[in-house]
């Protein structure tokens, strides 16, 4: 795992807390929420304010996030919104802290400029000791405040302003106009700086939950269903007609078809497919040949096409069914039958364009885990996972081409394998223009 750190593959893009004052109001917020203290000098966090460091300091890796559920967060700059989440427990909870911030961006640079704000993604459950318990999940909402109260404060203010503009002889309450001087005191200005946090709440039924060994719960669909990565026969009986396990995999392609979630690649609009699926052929090779002796790392597509050549025989179906698929994109060869039993199907996939594309992206991502770089990208506890047993040869080549191909530019690689081209809108009708005559006719 050192060497996934080491090329920033992991515990990338955290935010560095280094000078004292930072240390001080983070402090203050841990307290306030956990009534535990840091002595470390500095450390770094992730969105919601929890830092690997201090987990380890602690001994709790989930000093932030008792029981997997209910997520405190400490936010020391608005920074933290471009931060990972580490150790995420539903696949919900960056995006619902990351839209909190941008929606509050203004207020939130105004009050950590001063004090750290401290909330919690707050929902019905408390524990998770069934998975019956997932189906109480229904909406999380955003509470949060600094440190000091100055959300709170400012809100009592407010309503004390309004009630001196209105009542007639608020002139002459001398309690009243105290009140408000002391409140403004501690708020400042809050008629012309307002200082107000949008209450925020987020409908949250389709997800995915590291919970159980890891479920993908699909309740706001036309055909519902849960899908589990361990077995599904331990998970009793639940609320919800269809529960699957990543070995039915007929199943999932009906459940993804009748809910139009998915897309062939070789359909997609404003996507390269042939290039897609070699690089799936790729990674495909390199699984297959990495066991074998052979180094690996800072091949080029010529050097892939001599290794693939020279190793035919012990290349799996995967391989030979994607090499099929691009003969078809490419050179117009014979389309190839890949059913959904076939090992290959899942690679021949991506999300459509909806609202759960992300969730779909990471349910592909599992059932096609030799496709490195959309498991990095898609699921990252799973990649990290996996990553551990590993060979050597396919942990050298996957640092390497992750941190040549993909870090360089991850929102153009993003986009190119999972972007959604707008459809084509029908032309504005011409208008026609009466023609002049210029000065020769």
């Amino acid at each position: 795992m050192k060497r996934l750190v080491e090329s920033g593959l992991m515990f990338g893009n955290l935010i560095h807390v280094s000078s004292p004052a930072l240390v001080e109001r983070y402090n203050r917020a841990l307290e306030h929420l956990t009534g535990k203290t840091t002595k470390l000098p500095d450390f770094y966090i992730d969105i919601s304010g929890y830092s690997p460091e201090i987990g380890h300091e602690l001994g709790d890796y989930l000093y932030l996030n008792h029981a997997g559920v209910n997520r405190q967060f400490i936010l020391l700059s608005t920074q933290q919104k471009t931060a990972p989440l580490l150790g995420a427990k539903f696949s919900t909870s960056r995006g619902i802290l990351r839209q909190f911030i941008e929606e509050n961006e203004a207020a939130l640079f105004a009050l950590t400029a001063r004090d750290a704000v401290a909330g919690e993604l707050v929902n019905s459950v408390f524990d998770m000791s069934s998975p019956e318990r997932l189906f109480d999940l229904r909406r999380v909402r955003v509470e949060a405040d600094t440190t000091g109260g100055a959300v709170q404060q400012a809100e009592k203010l407010k309503a004390k302003t309004d009630q001196f503009l209105s009542e007639e002889d608020a002139w002459f309450d001398d309690v009243l106009i105290a009140e408000m001087i002391e409140l403004a005191g501690q708020t400042g200005d809050v008629v012309r700086n307002p200082v107000q946090l949008k209450e925020m709440s987020f409908e949250q039924r389709n997800f995915w939950t590291a919970h159980f060994g890891g479920l993908y719960l699909f309740q706001q669909m036309d055909h519902p269903a849960l899908i589990t990565s361990g077995d599904k026969d331990g998970l009793g009986d639940l609320p919800i007609k269809y529960v699957f396990d990543l070995t039915d995999r007929n199943r999932i392609a009906k459940f993804l078809e009748y809910n139009d979630l998915v897309q062939p690649v070789v359909k997609a609009r404003g996507v390269n497919a042939g290039a897609i699926l070699r690089q799936k052929m790729d990674f495909i090779l390199v699984d297959a040949l990495a066991g074998e002796g052979i180094p690996l790392a800072g091949r080029g597509r010529v050097d892939m096409r001599r290794l693939a050549s020279r190793h035919a025989s012990v290349l799996p179906e995967e391989f030979h069914a994607l090499a099929s698929l691009v003969n078809w994109v490419e050179n117009d060869g014979l389309w190839p039958r890949i059913t959904s039993d076939h090992p290959a199907y899942f690679y021949t996939l991506r999300a459509a364009d909806h609202a759960d594309a992300d969730l779909i992206n990471m349910l592909l991502s599992e059932l096609s885990p030799k496709d490195i770089r959309q498991l990095f990208i898609c699921h990252k506890p799973l990649f990290y996972h996996l990553y551990q047993n590993w060979p050597e040869a396919k942990k050298a080549y996957v640092v390497e081409f992750l941190t040549r191909e993909y870090q360089i530019d991850k929102a153009g690689a993003r986009q190119a394998l999972f972007g959604h081209e707008p459809e084509m809108a029908e032309p504005e009708p011409v208008r026609a223009t009466p023609r002049v005559k210029g000065p020769w006719g």
